[in-house]
């Protein structure tokens, strides 16, 4: 049985209209700039589907279950399936832009819940930062993500330590620096630090193209989810994610306690 007093409340603000920002938070390419790679059939009721990885089982179905737009649109998992929806909501603000606002709800009860809900919960504060940069950087344009993640073993400041000392960067880079990611021999990412935090940080990408990025360590116990997400635009975002993806994957997987794990 769901838990009905147990969801997440979150919003960002952001630049654009509404019409801008629906784009952003509605259309599969639009949510496949800064969340996953996404297909949205654009009705009430349309199909749309969630990719985080290459295997089936990393392959979530859903369905649009309300359309109203640029204001409201909601995701669950189909009429009586249950578990999680996502309600999302765009305001348009005086003086220009608007405030998102996403309703996260259908947690169960249990352990397995809890972490669910703990980790959907870090998930959402890079995925709404990235929604924002996406917008203020890139609106109107796509990006093909790569998504490489591995579990490595925790607690979670040692493998932060582990994974940015890997990466040749600092624990805790400036916001404004610039920081090249990449182990010695291995693909490369290079940006300016637009955010961090003890267990995260978040770029805009210069090379091997204009996009964002983020690398996260996600969870409080023995095992660590490790990311290293990346968001690139226009065709040679796309040659770039098909060559470097690979190259990600193996050097996550090379120190993984679980390979492939998928926090979201």
């Amino acid at each position: 049985m769901s838990d009905e007093g147990r969801k997440l409340e979150l919003e960002v603000e952001v630049p654009g209209t509404p019409e801008e920002v629906w784009r952003a938070i509605a259309t599969g390419p639009g949510i496949s700039s800064w969340y996953v790679p996404h297909t949205v059939e654009e009705r009430e009721h349309g199909a749309a589907s969630a990719s985080f990885g290459p295997g089936p089982e990393m392959q979530i179905a859903g369905r649009v279950a309300v359309w109203e737009p640029p204001h409201r649109i909601v995701f669950d998992g189909g009429e009586g399936a249950g578990g999680l929806a996502f309600e999302w909501l765009v305001e348009a603000r005086d003086g220009g832009g608007c405030v998102v606002r996403l309703v996260n709800t259908g947690f169960g009860d249990g352990a397995e819940w809890d972490a669910q809900y703990d980790g959907m919960a870090d998930g959402w504060q890079l995925f709404l930062l990235n929604l924002r940069l996406h917008l203020e950087h890139f609106r109107g344009r796509d990006a093909t993500a790569m998504l490489p993640l591995a579990t490595w073993a925790g607690p979670r400041t040692d493998t932060w330590a582990a994974l940015t000392g890997a990466l040749g960067i600092p624990a805790a880079p400036a916001i404004g620096s610039r920081v090249v990611l990449g182990p010695e021999g291995g693909p490369r990412l290079a940006g300016t630090v637009v955010d961090a935090a003890e267990w995260r940080l978040a770029l805009l990408v210069d090379e091997p193209a204009s996009g964002t990025a983020f690398v996260a360590a996600e969870g409080l116990g023995e095992h660590v989810g490790v990311s290293l997400w990346a968001y690139l635009y226009d065709a040679e975002g796309a040659a770039a994610v098909a060559r470097d993806e690979p190259a990600w994957r193996s050097w996550l997987d090379a120190q993984a306690v679980i390979p492939g794990w998928n926090p979201h």
